[in-house]
């Protein structure tokens, strides 16, 4: 089968899974509940609905053995959502690929020296100094390299613009 159409099946096994589970889903034991994909097999007969639930270990299982209960309610929604001859049999995975990239992220964090939710102080001062270094060489005005209007403090309207490249000053008629 076309690989395309499998996409787009799982695709919309995916959205039903995933409307039906956050607004018509009435098991209490369902809640924290993300639908990050699903997979579908090659002769649309069976779909893997992979899901990451926010939580405790017990709190887990409590809501895959909810999903697991629910997943015929799920599956007849799918069924009329998708016009084929068959509806895709449902099974609900536990997906481990968040808890997996946060354990990562906070791995790499401790590695470099930061701890959890901090700033780092070195970040932060490397930016300050390149400013710093950027107004020094540029002059007054820093803008990135273009120019700036300039205004008298007599209220007359100018057009002087400062060119802050190089540093010199241009005068023209009010109307520029």
């Amino acid at each position: 089968m076309k690989s395309h159409r499998l996409a787009r099946v799982a695709e919309a096994v995916r959205e039903v899974a995933s409307e039906t589970i956050l607004y018509e889903l009435r098991d209490p034991r369902v809640k924290n509940v993300t639908v990050t994909r699903a997979e579908v097999s090659g002769d649309l007969q069976h779909a893997k609905v992979y899901v990451s639930v926010m939580g405790t270990e017990q709190q887990q299982k409590l809501t895959m053995h909810g999903l697991k209960h629910a997943s015929g309610f799920i599956q007849s929604k799918l069924a009329r959502r998708l016009q084929t001859r068959f509806t895709p049999i449902i099974t609900f995975v536990l997906d481990q690929g968040v808890k997996h990239s946060i354990e990562m992220t906070r791995l790499i964090n401790e590695a470099l020296g930061k701890g959890p939710g901090t700033e780092s102080p070195e970040g932060e001062e490397e930016e300050e100094g390149t400013a710093e270094e950027a107004e020094g060489e540029e002059g007054a005005v820093e803008e990135g390299g273009t120019t700036q209007q300039a205004s008298h403090d007599r209220g007359e309207p100018s057009s002087a613009r400062v060119d802050t490249t190089e540093g010199s000053v241009e005068k023209g008629p009010a109307g520029t």
